[in-house]
């Protein structure tokens, strides 16, 4: 497959991304997309950010063998432990990139949006050891369902902005965050979380999370001397994936598995926009929504608070329509059930995010026996204990 450039210069993907914003912000995003431009050209910025992400982040991060889950489920399964940066999740590799790109840009105030609260929490680390004001919108479910992430921010200096309308979850805190970005647009840094929103954003945030596909190609062929048959990892807006998959888009014989949410079940109790969703308009880009025939966003579920959102970045749009990637859905008992089998294999606590991935190797496993597989663990399951504990 001859690479194309992924975005174009208008920022599409394909037909999918775009900028679809209040006249306020063109100019704004101009802005970002220039100075972004230069800061990739900017010897002292790739420096920066690559130390921070070694010295502060700790990276590179292992790939591992997952030998007792390999064993059960008859396939080579190696994790990309992402749950251990600093954090506990991939978000910091973002996050690391885009304050040193508002500080390049000489922005004194970041914002932010958040679900399950680790890109919450990595926001407000970062503004914290840079010194900047930083704000986080979370919808108020989310905010009670993630009260130790929450208390994190805080903690770190952060204020956290309750959002009460509609769902009171991601996708509401988007729109939050977006208003007042519209509102302060001048000395205002908009640190978004995921490869969503209008150009250059899902550009910007692929980038800096290509590092764990980068790394894992270099770490799969030093330890098994070829390529994986398969990336596997959860998608909601899609940071995590798009990271691991984007560095082996060339390589076509690797083949990317995407698992959204599928929450209660399919209908309007899942999350799961590839999946069940059709094309239109969110948070400025063009994408898969989950919709209703009159075009308006449809109330979402799943128990995974990260994946709890009805849109997804316009680049998966473009691999579900070009058909490079396969996308897949998995219910919350299941993802429950992915949770506890990599715990108790290999005594290691998933998110309940990437716990939706660790799952779906049970139904790949049924395919083909032997696959070389590398699954991105995006998070550690701290935050999510709690509701463990609830769910019945």
């Amino acid at each position: 497959m001859k690479k194309p450039q992924l975005p174009d210069k208008r920022g599409y993907f394909g037909e999918f991304g775009g900028k679809f914003v209040p006249e306020t912000l063109i100019c704004a995003l101009e802005e970002l997309e220039c100075a972004y431009r230069e800061a990739k050209k900017d010897k002292r910025f790739k420096k920066k950010l690559k130390g921070y992400l070694s010295e502060y982040a700790g990276r590179p991060t292992p790939l591992y063998f997952a030998r007792n889950l390999s064993q059960f489920l008859g396939m080579n399964i190696y994790l990309k432990r992402e749950d251990l940066l600093h954090t506990g999740a991939h978000k910091i590799n973002n996050t690391l990139g885009q304050i040193l790109l508002a500080k390049f840009m000489g922005k004194r105030r970041i914002i932010a949006e958040t679900g399950a609260g680790q890109h919450g929490v990595a926001v407000a680390t970062v503004a914290t050891l840079f010194g900047l004001k930083c704000d986080i919108y979370m919808g108020a479910e989310d905010i009670d369902r993630q009260k130790m992430n929450v208390f994190r921010m805080q903690v770190l200096g952060a204020r956290v902005i309750p959002v009460e309308s509609g769902t009171k979850t991601l996708k509401d805190a988007c729109s939050e965050a977006i208003r007042d970005w519209v509102t302060n647009v001048r000395g205002t840094y908009y640190l978004l979380g995921s490869t969503v929103g209008p150009h250059p954003y899902p550009l910007i945030v692929r980038d800096f999370q290509s590092v764990i596909g980068r790394e894992a190609k270099r770490q799969i062929l030093k330890m098994e001397g070829k390529l994986p048959d398969y990336l596997v990892a959860c998608v909601g807006g899609g940071s995590n994936s798009l990271g691991l998959f984007y560095p082996f888009f060339k390589q076509t014989e690797v083949k990317f598995i995407g698992v959204e949410a599928g929450g209660y079940g399919l209908g309007d109790y899942n999350a799961a926009s590839l999946s069940c969703g059709g094309i239109g308009v969110l948070h400025g880009a063009k994408s898969y929504l989950l919709q209703d025939n009159g075009g308006q966003i449809k109330n979402t579920h799943s128990i995974a608070a990260g994946l709890d959102y009805p849109g997804v970045g316009p680049e998966h749009a473009f691999y579900k329509s070009s058909g490079r990637a396969q996308y897949v859905v998995v219910k919350d008992k299941q993802a429950l059930e992915g949770f506890k089998l990599l715990s108790k294999l290999e005594g290691i606590i998933p998110a309940l995010e990437p716990a939706h991935a660790i799952y779906y190797l049970k139904k790949l496993a049924k395919k083909a026996k032997g696959l070389l597989v590398v699954v991105c663990l995006s998070g550690r399951g701290d935050k999510d204990l709690n509701i463990i504990q609830k769910y019945k």
